[in-house]
């Protein structure tokens, strides 16, 4: 009997599909088919050599795919296999091995081409296949036509803070375009020559992931990427795939992609460090539970798409196979336990340079490019939009329209979802008069199947599923939906999909507006149903719930009952406004205290640290996000009133999210306090304006006046949120900075704000890392006539020499009563000098609080002098109060 075959090796894994494909045939059989085939398979043996019959006489299924397996070796034995079952009358069973065989193994080994001759085919074939993509609007236009460059910044491009002086602004990773350099870079290997395996594209809906994968995957192939590292590169767009009723193979998947089913898969999976797979959309995949958790292992096992998308994810299944994997924004945090040491990039979408090439490559008429692209130039909120690629198409779609018609391009609004409706009021507006009943009712109708796939996760859509609702055929299926077949058991499978993700959650928050009162709730529930499921931190309602948000607002609501002629009713905006109230009560908003006792929070660096890491989206953050979508003040000022306060913690902040938080800030109600902890206060395209700023100082010899160095710095991330602070409308009573590194512009800009904000009374300043000219701009805010706050909390992580600008300007601050110094260092010769300021006939301090301040015998016979002098002065410090509560860390020798 022959030797067996190492399972590793090519000929193994062979012989492993020739089983598995015999065994699937022979247990098509019946009973008597089987005794038939037992019977015949005796004389059919090539060259008159057949199976023993004392082996065959009582062999049952499992038995005879071995026999033949092991005697006649992978091609002969289902060649044997084939022919005896059509002598047994079994000759659909014997089609089907043979259409099996084809598709695992191909045509046989003298047929195969060789895989270096494939490679050339199948590059051709994916050339060809990526060379167009398809417009949303279903216009087919060349890749490299329409593809403009996005910005992508690999995280390995983060700083090392400890290599930063105390003054000095963190260096944010540098964001490149994302040329085909870019491209080679992600997975090029680290200091250590060590390369990734997995790499995440991450981003928001719309950034433009999907189109760069492909663009890889074309550049790939055009012989101008991953040259001498992949000789085979694969797209699975994991939504189409998890959708696939069924069972597949790896195997199976590959040999979908390729131009026939001669393909050398076998070959191709025995150097698995020789292939790349491109996972796109990732973050669709859910999370199995019992038998389905386990991870596919084997290429050629059958199992459901997530079973083998996530043995690739985790490295489970070819371990060393390259992984681009694309996703959202929010989800690399869910992921990170699947993916098996990966190198994030994140995708920021189009620069300012590159949206004005995108407006004239869509176009393509310079002068009406030129024309749309300068009133959006002009509409400062709109075009920070338009570096979302779907956007930035939406928008252009909607002024070509308004432009072809002759109409006012002021129509087209600056929040997301002002813009998506927009969009949807045009596309729909060219259809007759008389058809317009019938076009709202399918409209709905696109509504419903949108929200019914939201909350049930699913992108694609049988042709059953329009026919229910009366869309197959429909304008609005025409407009909105993209065709696509995919390859059945029997027959091609048609389905139907949204022109994007994310315009099918908005679709999906549309839905809740546009029903009848008097209708009943659909299967899908009422907006209840959306609102309770997006409590859970990583929902994939998220986008959904921030839509309906912004449809919620007086004009949004106007809008539609003027475009879609239906009276929208106030039910749905009180039951968003009753969650948002409800969210203050055990509060997802609401970060805990951080006090001097706080362990494990001593430097401000190590939450930074803790926050790259992404585990979850901020969810207080994304609060804001939907009440900022409504852009109407009385509705966010109401929502506010019950939430205790806004806190963010760990968030790297981006200018979009400081022009949210803004936002709210000033609808902030009377009494309302800001807390941002662990959070980073620079913004990620600040490096190149900081290196052009210390040229420019260096070049004026370096003043150190700190109105010179002031008048230098550029505006900073914060700029627009303290700004909103002297709102004569803004509420906000009390800020917190806590456990940030605090650069000198945010002090400036601080300081600058303390002079007018006309409600904020408390400033706390814990643990960040604050500059001497940091702290002495602070502290000329504090000193000015004008500002109103009444308590400063500072804690500093250690003994700095910028607390003397502080202590100084108590002799001169008209409205601060309450200094907290609780858990500074203060040095003796600071004591005294902070004694002899407090005895200032200019200082009206009425509460000095030192808690956990460790201070010298001296020292403290000087804060007696101080108390005794001036007795409606409170110091509170444990020694002087007579009961400290731990002597020898309180009462310092030196």
């Amino acid at each position: 009997m022959d030797q067996p075959e190492d399972p590793g090796s090519s000929t193994g894994l062979r012989l492993a599909v020739a089983r598995e494909l015999l065994l699937a045939a022979l247990e098509e059989l019946s009973q008597e088919q089987l005794k038939r085939f037992r019977h015949k398979l005796r004389d059919v043996g090539p060259d008159r050599r057949s199976i023993p019959w004392g082996r065959l006489e009582r062999a049952d299924a499992v038995d005879l795919a071995e026999q033949l397996a092991q005697f006649y070796g992978p091609e002969p034995a289902l060649e044997v296999a084939r022919k005896t079952l059509k002598r047994a009358d079994a000759r659909d069973v014997a089609a089907q091995l043979k259409e099996q065989r084809l598709r695992r193994l191909g045509l046989g080994s003298a047929a195969l081409l060789s895989v270096s001759d494939y490679k050339k085919k199948y590059r051709e074939h994916v050339l060809q296949l990526h060379a167009r993509v398809k417009e949303r609007n279903a216009r087919s236009v060349k890749i490299t036509k329409r593809f403009t460059k996005l910005l992508i910044a690999p995280e390995s491009a983060a700083p090392e803070e400890e290599a930063l002086g105390p003054a000095e602004e963190p260096e944010p990773g540098r964001a490149r375009r994302s040329d085909t350099h870019t491209f080679n870079r992600l997975f090029r290997g680290d200091e250590d020559g060590r390369r990734p395996l997995t790499v995440v594209l991450q981003g928001p809906a719309g950034i433009g992931k999907t189109m760069a994968a492909k663009k890889i995957l074309y550049d790939w192939a055009a012989g101008k990427l991953y040259q001498g590292q992949v000789d085979f590169a694969f797209f699975m767009p994991c939504g189409e795939l998890l959708e696939r009723p069924g069972t597949r193979s790896l195997a199976d998947l590959i040999l979908d992609q390729c131009p026939d089913s001669g393909a050398p898969v076998p070959q191709m999976l025995a150097q698995p460090q020789r292939l790349l797979f491109i996972l796109d959309g990732a973050d669709e995949l859910p999370a199995l539970e019992g038998p389905e958790a386990a991870p596919c292992t084997d290429p050629f096992e059958a199992a459901s798409g997530a079973r083998v998308l996530g043995g690739l994810l985790s490295k489970a299944l070819l371990p060393t196979a390259l992984l681009l994997v694309t996703t959202r924004a929010a989800a690399p945090g869910r992921l990170q336990g699947r993916l098996c040491s990966p190198q994030c990039a994140e995708v920021r979408g189009f620069s300012d340079k590159d949206k004005k090439k995108y407006f004239y490559k869509f176009f393509q008429d310079e002068r009406r490019a030129e024309r749309a692209y300068r009133f959006v130039k002009e509409n400062e909120t709109l075009f920070a939009l338009c570096f979302v690629p779907f956007v930035c198409w939406i928008v252009c779609t909607v002024l070509r329209q308004q432009l072809e018609l002759g109409r006012d391009l002021s129509r087209t609004s600056k929040t997301t979802t002002s813009v998506y409706l927009l969009f949807i009021a045009s596309v729909l507006s060219s259809a007759p008069v008389a058809d317009g009943p019938r076009v709202q009712g399918d409209l709905r109708n696109l509504c419903r199947l949108a929200r019914e796939g939201v909350l049930g996760r699913r992108a694609q859509f049988a042709e059953k599923q329009l026919e229910q609702l009366e869309l197959r055929g429909s304008k609005v299926q025409t407009l909105f939906l993209s065709k696509k077949e995919l390859p059945g058991v029997l027959e091609t499978e048609v389905t139907y999909q949204f022109i994007d993700q994310s315009f099918q959650e908005f679709l999906a928050a549309l839905s809740y507006l546009l029903e009848d009162e008097g209708v009943p709730r659909t299967a899908a529930g009422g907006v209840g149903t959306l609102l309770r499921g997006d409590a859970q931190p990583h929902s994939h309602l998220v986008l959904t719930t921030r839509f309906l948000f912004g449809l919620l607002s007086a004009e949004r609501m106007r809008d539609i009952e003027r475009h879609f002629g239906c009276v929208v009713s106030e039910r749905v905006k009180q039951e968003a406004l009753r969650w948002v109230q409800g969210q203050g009560q055990g509060c997802p908003g609401v970060a805990p205290e951080v006090t001097e006792e706080t362990k494990g929070l001593e430097d401000p660096e190590e939450p930074e640290e803790e926050e790259e890491e992404g585990e979850e989206p901020n969810y207080p953050l994304e609060l804001l996000y939907c009440l900022y979508e409504t852009q109407e003040d009385a509705f966010v000022r109401q929502a506010l009133c019950r939430l205790p306060e806004l806190a963010l913690q760990g968030v790297r902040l981006c200018r979009m999210d400081v022009a949210v938080l803004s936002y709210c800030v000033r609808c902030c109600p009377a009494g309302q306090a800001l807390r941002l902890i662990s959070c980073r206060l620079v913004a990620a395209q600040e490096k190149k304006k900081k290196s052009l700023g210390k040229r420019l100082q260096a070049s004026l010899g370096g003043s150190s006046s700190s109105r010179g160095t002031t008048k230098q710095l550029p505006a900073s991330l914060l700029h627009p949120l303290f700004q909103t602070m002297t709102d004569p409308l803004c509420g906000l009573t009390s800020l917190t900075l806590s456990h940030c590194k605090v650069p000198d512009a945010v002090c400036r800009d601080l300081s600058e704000a303390l002079r007018a904000a006309p409600a904020l009374t408390e400033l706390g300043l814990l643990h960040n890392r604050l500059s001497e000219a940091g702290l002495r701009m602070l502290s000329e805010g504090l000193a000015w006539p004008q500002c109103r706050v009444q308590t400063v909390r500072v804690q500093l992580p250690s003994s700095q020499q910028g607390l003397q600008y502080l202590v100084g300007m108590l002799r001169q601050s008209p409205a601060l009563t309450t200094l907290d110094l609780s858990g500074c260092q203060l040095p003796a010769p600071m004591v005294t000098y902070l004694c002899a300021v407090l005895q200032h006939q200019g200082c009206g301090l009425q509460t000095l609080r030192l808690t956990s301040v460790e201070l010298s015998e001296q020292s403290l016979q000087e804060l007696q002098a101080v108390r005794r002098a001036k007795p409606d002065l409170v110091i509170a410090h444990p020694v002087l109060d007579g009961h400290p509560e731990s002597p020898k860390e309180l009462v310092s020798t030196f």
